[in-house]
């Protein structure tokens, strides 16, 4: 044996001359030795071994050492490791002072596919003291990135009855690099045909393809995503990904998964879209048959064909007040436009409504002559305390155009719209809302509480019943604005006095059970952006925050008709700018007409049932004689609509006989409920107004923005 260095040898033989015990100790030898060590420690072992590949990057670097090691010399200044082309990670060193080894775990897992550089210094000392001789350094690779996998896709594969609407969806069970997300690397494709055209995005681990246009209906399309797209951390989808679906057949059922509806208050027909054949004219509208005010009807074409301006009997002029208005046919108040954007508060109410009608038949025994608007609203300025400024009823016959009203007669030319819809009885605000929700106001002409027959909630089965029983997701939206509910986050209890839901005994329901299905108007914001639209949206009007439309019922707080127009078009344009604009129906009406002028007769209607009216007061018309307008088989008056929808036909003009009941309708065919009364079985259902086969907005258009500078003033005319 050759000695190199210093030794100690010793040698013990026994009696018999048999070798008993052999012990040495060398300087530099690599065993291990125990705590007495003097000599110069060195490594003896490393994990990853020096050059190793594939490393798993939760792992932890290790080293031994030939002998006990100071473990107050391991830090992480001492024990380093470094990628390449990178600084020092962070991470914790500890030490077993049993096997002599060091473990460094970095504080966040190491990069994939990099090579990372571990030293040990010669700050590392024996326990003895003694320094490691020189740095000790080694090299190693972790290992590729996985790569990565669709966890789930919509449509999914081998579905069918897919909406033409739809956009297509693929997650992933990690991070993306959306960059690599491409009209290439993510494709739609029908049978038989070429990739559709379509915006491709990345978020949150999901990729969504939106088709540019509406699919094509009862076609198969294969999607797929190929190996270009890649982790955030680099890594190629292993192969392509490939699924297919089937789109539906054209339908309601297959093409709008969600209505939303509001009803503004106390406007008819030829008072807000009277003009609409003029707006046409003069923006380059072609002209087809629409029965607005018959001064804007064309010399020729479709009918109706331009006439003279309509007129009411105004009041006598030599009975000023305090008297009553003196009705007198010697006095015509002609239809003419309003410059103010503000007036003051016609009745629709139970009487005014039917002297309307015909002042001197109001209750129905001959045709309508729809002569009694001027003096119902003259009557009222007059008996008004403190009375109006209009004591003649003149506001009656005043009308707006598209001046004013530009956002609306925007939507309404293109998209679709009625001269035949009108709200549902002869009567008020209430008992129409209550028809809106429930297809009957139970008997009720007032509101709930004007007398002992009225004095209860109304026990009748509304749509959100309905709703709730199938499962389709619903939701009341109100404006808590001035209101005196306190929030957010606002109490049901509170928000729901907001609403005419009230009116029916379901509103304890609601609280009690249901409280976040009335939410405060900001809420719907919320729920475009978060992707929680119910199925079915109603919003009431925002009457404390001034956005309701109604005619000013206080001349010290004048209501300005454009500010009202400006709300809607808020709730509009977000839906349009929201994903959920390709799958939805917006309605806008309005409750009743207001006592303001219109020239169509009330139709026919089926009462809803057989309830007549329960809550006359004395005096009141059709109390000592009756009539057909005495009881709920005649509509009211003619209201505007316009029906927004990427499936809305392009500047559309439904003549169908309708009422307000027919969103009932529509809302029932769609979810497949049954009717809630006679009447609202017996409407259209409202899908003249679509094309869903070839949707003409499936891009939303860029309406003009409502303009809000009109006139407001009450104390004159016009």
């Amino acid at each position: 044996m050759r000695i190199v260095g210093p030794a100690k040898f010793v040698l013990s033989v026994g009696v018999f001359g048999v070798l008993t015990v052999l012990t040495f100790a060398l300087s530099g030898c690599s065993a291990l030795t125990t705590n007495g060590y003097t000599g110069t420690p060195e490594v003896a072992a490393v994990t990853p071994t020096s050059g190793a590949t594939g490393f798993a990057i939760t792992s932890a670097v290790t080293v031994s050492f030939n002998a006990a090691v100071n473990s107050a010399t391991l830090t992480t200044s001492t024990f380093a490791l470094t990628p390449q082309g990178g600084s020092a990670l962070a991470g914790t060193v500890s030490y077993n002072s049993g096997t002599f080894t060091a473990t460094l775990t970095p504080s966040s897992p190491l990069t994939y596919s990099t090579t990372y550089t571990a030293t040990i210094t010669t700050g590392v000392q024996s326990t003895a003291g003694t320094a490691l001789a020189s740095n000790y350094i080694w090299s190693f690779t972790t290992a590729a990135a996985p790569a990565p996998t669709v966890t789930s896709v919509t449509p999914a594969s081998g579905a069918t009855g897919v909406a033409i609407s739809s956009t297509v969806t693929a997650t992933f069970s990690e991070a993306m690099d959306a960059s690599t997300f491409t009209s290439s690397t993510f494709t739609l494709t029908p049978a038989g045909g070429s990739a559709v055209t379509a915006n491709v995005t990345y978020s949150g681990n999901v990729a969504t393809l939106m088709p540019s246009a509406p699919l094509a209906n009862n076609t198969i399309y294969t999607a797929t995503i190929t190996t270009g797209v890649q982790s955030s951390l680099g890594s190629a989808l292993a192969a392509n990904y490939t699924w297919s679906f089937t789109t539906a057949t054209a339908a309601l059922s297959t093409s709008i998964n969600h209505i939303i509806f509001i009803a503004q208050e106390n406007r008819s027909m030829d008072h807000y879209f009277g003009a609409l054949r003029q707006y046409w004219a003069q923006n380059g509208y072609p002209d087809q048959s629409f029965d607005g005010l018959p001064q804007f009807n064309p010399a020729t074409g479709a009918a109706p064909l331009a006439g003279p301006a309509p007129t009411n009997p105004g009041c006598n002029a030599n009975q000023p007040p305090p008297a009553d208005c003196a009705y007198d046919t010697s006095n015509p108040i002609t239809s003419y436009h309003l410059v103010t954007q503000c007036i003051e508060n016609p009745s629709p109410a139970w009487n005014e409504g039917h002297v309307d009608w015909d002042y001197y038949d109001p209750t129905g025994q001959s045709a309508a002559t729809l002569n009694g608007f001027v003096y119902s609203a003259a009557h009222d300025a007059r008996n008004n305390d403190p009375p109006y400024y209009d004591t003649n009823g003149v506001r009656a016959m005043g009308y707006y155009d598209g001046s004013d009203l530009n956002y609306y007669y925007w939507m309404a030319s293109n998209f679709g719209t009625s001269d035949r819809f009108f709200n549902p009885n002869m009567s008020r605000t209430q008992s129409n809302r209550e028809y809106l929700v429930a297809g009957t106001s139970g008997g009720y002409v007032y509101p709930e509480g004007t007398d002992a027959n009225d004095s209860s909630q109304l026990n009748k089965t509304t749509i959100f019943q309905e709703l709730q029983s199938a499962g389709i997701s619903w939701k009341i939206y109100v404006d808590p604005t001035n209101s005196g509910c306190s929030g957010p986050p606002y109490q049901a209890s509170c928000l729901i006095q907001l609403s005419y839901i009230n009116d029916f005994t379901f509103a304890s329901t609601i609280v009690s059970q249901y409280p976040n299905n009335i939410a405060p108007v900001s809420q719907y914001f919320t729920d475009l952006q978060n992707g929680t639209l119910p199925q079915v949206a109603q919003f009431e009007p925002a009457t404390d925050a001034g956005f309701d439309e109604h005619p000013s019922v206080d001349d010290s707080s004048p209501s300005d008709i454009q500010l009202g127009a400006q709300y809607v078009e808020s709730l509009v344009n977000g839906l349009m700018q929201s994903p959920y604009w390709r799958s939805s129906a917006f309605i806008l009406t309005y409750d009743e007409n207001g006592g303001l002028y219109d020239h169509v007769t009330p139709q026919p209607a089926v009462s809803p049932d057989g309830i007549k009216p329960v809550d006359m007061l004395p005096g009141d018309i059709c109390t000592t004689t009756t009539g057909p307008t005495c009881d709920f088989v005649y509509t009211g008056y003619r209201v505007p609509l316009i029906v927004i929808s990427p499936y809305a036909k392009k500047n559309y003009v439904d003549h169908t006989v309708a009422d307000t009941t027919a969103i009932l309708k529509l809302i029932e065919t769609r979810f497949n409920l049954p009717a809630l009364t006679k009447r609202d079985a017996a409407q259209p259902d409202m899908t003249e107004f679509f094309n869903f086969t070839s949707p003409p907005w499936m891009t939303p258009p860029t309406p003009p923005a409502q303009t809000t500078s009109g006139a407001c003033y009450v104390n004159s005319l016009p």
